[in-house]
């Protein structure tokens, strides 16, 4: 596909290495001659000078040939109007990231009087990253499927734990017929386990299982699943804001702490069940003070990346709460494995992903979105998708045929199938239908990506 990207920022550079790496199209179009450079200097794509908001810039990037316009500018009003005017010069899809929560609340009449086909909300998109941790405590990543009745975790297994030792084919008699291994990550190598495959202590494994299960197979595996019923968020930011209201909602204890006196007052008018402080979230006494060894759940929410690491690593080092922390920097990935900071939430980073699943299910040529949902997993190295069965699926024969009978690739899992509510761990004799959405693993997020159900048998 032909894809425009307005803003060479974080999350528009992030766009265009993943699309790219895709086989898209990608001219990126920036006012800094700069930025334009250095991504057509690094990336395989091409580059125009000039704002999204310019007909003629827009008409010089090949907007009447592209097929989609992506625009993450730094500013709402230049990204809605470049949107709006590749709507009226090329008649393409259209997306746009706004973060103004003034315009996030009426984006659905935004989204209709402006054409937009996708719009997104990368401080949304964060608070609800995290509200998923924060309800399975014990695990490093929970995506969600079949409408939130679906987890795949991510979790560590602990010294002395069953698995340590145990084949996948014990795993089911063992611990619960409810969980599913995806991927196992044991030192550097990364597998779509089988039977065979040996778990052991300090690997990491993403596991299918369903919400009702999580607790109570966690617990087997010798992981402990002690709700979380108070949190300390350091730093007053739009993402503490739509965070705050997830977990008063879930009856859970807020404490916010927030320099700025101003943004202070705002936040205890718009979160009255919330407790919040005046005061510096890296002053050591301070924490102490506001008990930050008694809470269940320290969060570090502020706009610095390097406040928020420390105040994370003191929150580690002084209480067993479970840490989170909100890097705006992606470029940080590598190093921060290694630092004890909890789980690190990267809101560009989920921004992009969120687009690329709509790019991608775009790319079927389809008015059907087939890929309803998709994740990174293991820090990007593999990939969670759910797909509808529909009818393209039945024309292809995977539609009624027992999957032992399908050539399913190597490097692919079928992990579920979502038929009318009820969830199916799929064996050999069971098949798919019409109407069902199955959720797919792939190692393979370099080559052989998966786009649509045919994607994951092998190649004839």
């Amino acid at each position: 596909m032909n894809i425009i990207i307005v803003g060479g920022g974080k999350v528009g550079l992030t766009l265009a290495e993943q699309l790219g790496a895709e086989g898209h199209e990608i001219t990126l179009l920036d006012k800094n001659r700069s930025v334009v450079e250095k991504a057509v200097g690094s990336l395989d794509i091409q580059g125009i000078v000039g704002s999204g908001t310019s007909y003629n810039a827009q008409i010089e990037a090949g907007i009447k040939e592209a097929d989609i316009l992506i625009a993450v500018t730094d500013n709402d009003e230049t990204s809605l109007l470049s949107c709006l005017i590749a709507k009226k010069a090329g008649d393409c899809k259209t997306i746009a990231r706004v973060r103004n929560p003034e315009y996030y609340s009426e984006i659905r009449f935004i989204k209709e009087e402006l054409g937009l086909a996708l719009a997104i909300n990368p401080d949304i998109t964060a608070a609800a990253e995290i509200e998923r941790l924060i309800q399975i405590p014990s695990a490093l990543e929970v995506d969600t499927f079949a409408k939130g009745r679906v987890t795949i975790i991510r979790i560590q297994i602990p010294h002395n734990s069953p698995l340590d030792g145990l084949s996948l084919t014990d795993l089911h008699s063992k611990i619960s017929e409810h969980i599913l291994a995806c991927i196992v990550e044991h030192g550097d190598e990364i597998l779509i386990p089988n039977g065979s495959t040996i778990l052991h202590e300090g690997d990491f494994i993403s596991a299918i299982i369903p919400l009702s299960n999580v607790r109570s197979i966690l617990r087997k595996i010798g992981i402990d699943y002690a709700p979380i019923k108070s949190i300390m968020i350091a730093g007053g930011s739009k993402v503490a804001y739509y965070l705050s209201l997830k977990l008063l909602n879930s009856k859970i204890r807020v404490k916010i702490i927030e320099r700025d006196e101003k943004r202070c007052e705002e936040l205890s008018t718009l979160l009255p069940g919330a407790m919040v402080l005046c005061g510096d979230a890296s002053d050591e006494e301070f924490l102490e003070e506001e008990g930050i060894g008694a809470v269940d759940a320290f969060i570090s929410l502020t706009d610095f990346d390097e406040a928020n690491i420390l105040m994370s690593l003191y929150a580690h080092e002084r209480s067993k709460a479970k840490v989170i922390t909100k890097i705006s920097h992606i470029s940080f990935e590598r190093i921060l494995g290694t630092i004890p900071i909890g789980v690190p939430i990267y809101p560009k980073q989920i921004t992009a992903e969120r687009i690329t699943q709509y790019v991608r299910a775009l790319s079927n040529s389809s008015d059907d979105e087939e890929i309803t949902a998709l994740y990174k997993l293991a820090n990007g190295r593999a990939e969670a998708l759910e797909l509808l069965v529909d009818q393209k699926a039945a024309d292809k024969k995977l539609v009624g045929v027992p999957l032992a009978s399908l050539r399913i690739r190597q490097d692919v899992l079928l992990g579920c199938i979502n038929r009318k509510g009820r969830l199916i761990t799929p064996c050999g004799s069971d098949t798919m239908e019409v109407g069902d959405t199955v959720i797919v693993v792939t190692t393979a997020v370099k080559t052989n990506r998966i786009s649509n159900l045919s994607d994951i048998l092998e190649k004839r």
